[in-house]
């Protein structure tokens, strides 16, 4: 009867102790999942900022972007102008000196050791030796081709931000800093301002114009596949293969023996035209100057005579030399063949940064890579093809000067 009766009190703290665990347990889930959820959404806050954040330094670059392409055209049409200008006002000058010289014979006076008509066509002569000497080192033609060049780089660049921006493809912080590095390099290759930071226009040694920002190769670690089956999937994915990577390296071989070296030459070639008729120029001018001072004060009119066919000849040949130099744009024509060894230079390290990313799934894909190339180049893909078959063949035969056949179409 006792025990029949006894209160049950260790079942009911058993029970409340149960229930106080269960309680606990489920409090602690519910702190564990709200303290999670506010992580969480924490990460997704700050993702959302570090993406508006890219997105508004992305738009303020394209505005800079946008302003410069003005301020290249604006000024590339200023220097196209100074060409024309002081190309005619140097050959006026040129010839009315030599005019003036050939007249004075005729209007010597004894009341001046120096006629009149003598002084004034050698200070003429002076003049256009001086402003050839000073076109000649600025060679406006050239600069023009600068801001030209700079102009068509910086809308394709705004094009290319553009282009990100109305996709919806969130930039990161490290596109951003990809191309404000290219903007940053394209200044550096196309300067603005004429004084200490001009670009030479008379090197040493002709190289390719380089306006993009060095590039390192890729880090990543090196895989060594273990099996065929991993090996065989890390070449042909992302729609790259073992033969289109022999023919991307067939492209850059092409390019170096052809195209670049071909620029290259013309280029040389084209400089030392330049050089030769940037120093003749004022050159003639000078002697023409000294030759116009003595016509008509020497004394024997045989030296007399000497002395006017000297400057009327020489500042003929002056006026000429200045029009073949800047009327035919000579250092336009080596800015735009030192310009295209660069756009060869280019798409070889582009395709080089691409071959040497090893993993293959984080390369660009290999048929969206291999259009790209054929277009720049001005091929079809089958042309582009047929071009990489046959430099092999020439590479396999080790006759590799036997083919003639560039690489580009365009150029």
């Amino acid at each position: 009867m006792a025990t029949l009766h006894a209160p049950k009190l260790g079942t009911v703290q058993l029970k409340n102790t149960n229930r106080n665990m269960v309680d606990g347990l489920l409090s602690m889930s519910g702190q564990y999942t709200n303290t999670r959820s506010t992580t969480t959404m924490k990460e997704e806050e700050d993702s959302t900022l570090s993406t508006t954040t890219s997105i508004s330094k992305l738009y303020l670059i394209a505005d800079a972007v946008a302003d410069r392409v003005e301020m290249h055209t604006n000024i590339g049409e200023q220097r196209d102008n100074w060409n024309t200008l002081l190309l005619t006002s140097v050959n006026t000058i040129t010839l009315t000196a030599a005019a003036m010289a050939a007249l004075s014979a005729a209007t010597t006076t004894n009341f001046l050791p120096f006629p009149v008509l003598n002084l004034s066509s050698s200070l003429l002569f002076s003049a256009a030796a001086g402003m050839m000497v000073v076109m000649n080192k600025i060679q406006p033609s050239q600069l023009a081709e600068e801001q030209r060049n700079a102009a068509r780089l910086f809308k394709q660049l705004h094009r290319e931000i553009q282009t990100t921006l109305a996709i919806g493809k969130n930039p990161t912080s490290k596109y951003v800093k990809d191309t404000m590095e290219k903007v940053l390099a394209l200044d550096k290759a196309y300067p603005l301002p004429l004084l200490g930071v001009m670009l030479d226009k008379f090197p040493e040694t002709v190289e390719p114009t380089v306006w993009w920002p060095s590039t390192s190769s890729p880090s990543s670690p090196p895989s060594s596949p273990s099996s065929p089956q991993e090996r065989k999937r890390n070449i042909l994915g992302n729609g790259w293969s073992e033969k289109l990577e022999e023919d991307m390296r067939e492209i850059i071989r092409v390019m170096k023996r052809k195209d670049a070296a071909e620029y290259k030459r013309l280029g040389k070639l084209v400089l030392k035209i330049n050089k030769i008729l940037a120093i003749s120029g004022p050159l003639l001018a000078g002697v023409a100057a000294v030759g116009s001072a003595f016509v008509g004060s020497l004394s024997p009119s045989h030296h007399g005579g000497v002395a006017l066919a000297v400057s009327v000849a020489a500042g003929a040949l002056a006026s000429l030399v200045n029009t073949l130099e800047h009327g035919g744009q000579v250092g336009m024509v080596f800015e735009m063949y030192r310009n295209s060894a660069g756009f060869f230079k280019l798409l070889e390290e582009s395709i080089e940064a691409t071959l040497n990313q090893k993993d293959v799934e984080r390369r660009e894909n290999g048929q969206s890579f291999e259009l790209k190339v054929a277009m720049q180049l001005g091929r079809s893909l089958s042309e582009l093809r047929d071009l990489t078959s046959h430099a092999s063949s020439f590479s396999r035969s080790r006759d590799e000067e036997g083919s003639d056949e560039f690489a580009s179409k365009l150029f």
